[in-house]
């Protein structure tokens, strides 16, 4: 079964080979395709055509510092930042991104997370000076010590413990009503992404895993996460709870989780919508034999 996980497939060319090129980087900006992503804050708006909207570069875009995301079948993609706009974002923009082509919601996701990451690296971690964009907007660079500083994304392990037929589902409180969800935890420094699944198991359900196989990942970008999607067979079903963590969990069987995800009426959970990775890894656990 193939599954492509939300926020990924973008259409874009990365042309990593361009960014250190200014003059190639002051063409791009002349080049009459160019089209720079309409945002309001970093909630995207749409276009004409119900995609993602694109507006042609202007006078003004030349004392701005654009970010150059990539080539669209040969044509410049930029996004602008807007210093004096609104920076911030709302999770409402999930229900718009549900509503938009895969490829859009991927180039999207992208993107917000460029912009969001030099909205908040304006100023230098090492000595605290003003930085400025380069590398066509993939780094800054402080004028005071030279630092250089680049993107950088979170890694997140998400995974279903696994117990003879039976997958661990937990809820947090902040959670939609009946909505159940994968377990999830930030990866710590020195520790390898194993180590992170059976740690966030054993700390938030108090289960022991056997082994843990890697399934797919997926890119988040609220802000900048990329998340590790695994399947761990554990020991038990027995379950001690961390309640800071999670306010219940369930064990669930192939037949529910199926039967959720076909959107039969009177489930007594409901999943994750498609766009987040727990939905696809219960997709591809339901589809096993």
């Amino acid at each position: 079964m193939t599954l492509q996980p939300g926020f990924t497939g973008s259409p874009l060319d990365r042309a990593d080979h361009l960014r250190t090129d200014e003059n190639a980087l002051l063409a791009l900006r002349r080049d009459p395709a160019a089209r720079a992503l309409l945002l309001r804050g970093l909630d995207p708006i749409t276009g004409d055509d119900g995609g993602i909207g694109w507006r042609p570069l202007d006078a003004d875009d030349h004392a701005r510092e654009l970010l150059f995301l990539g080539l669209d079948d040969g044509a410049p993609r930029f996004a602008a930042l807007d210093w004096d706009g609104p920076r911030g974002g709302s999770m409402a923009v999930l229900q718009l991104l549900h509503r938009l082509p895969a490829a859009d919601v991927a180039l999207y996701g992208g993107a917000r997370s460029l912009v969001d990451w030099h909205y908040r690296h304006s100023f230098c971690a090492r000595c605290g000076a003003a930085t400025t964009l380069f590398r066509g907007g993939w780094g800054r660079r402080c004028g005071s010590c030279t630092a250089e500083h680049f993107p950088r994304v979170d890694p997140v392990v998400i995974m279903l413990a696994e117990h003879e037929g039976r997958v661990l589902l937990g809820r947090q409180p902040q959670f939609p009503p009946k909505m159940y969800s994968a377990l999830a935890g930030f990866l710590e420094p020195g520790e390898s992404l194993e180590e992170a699944v059976r740690r966030e198991l054993h700390e938030e359900a108090g289960v022991h895993a056997l082994s843990v196989q890697y399934l797919l990942s997926q890119p988040w970008p609220f802000p900048s996460s990329l998340m590790i999607g695994c399947i761990a067979p554990v020991a038990s079903d027995t379950l001690t709870l961390d309640t800071a963590e999670l306010q219940d969990a369930i064990w669930v069987d192939r037949e529910e989780v199926r039967a959720v995800l076909r959107g039969e009426p009177g489930a007594r959970i409901m999943t994750p919508p498609p766009l987040a990775i727990a939905h696809s890894l219960l997709t591809a656990w339901a589809s096993r034999q």
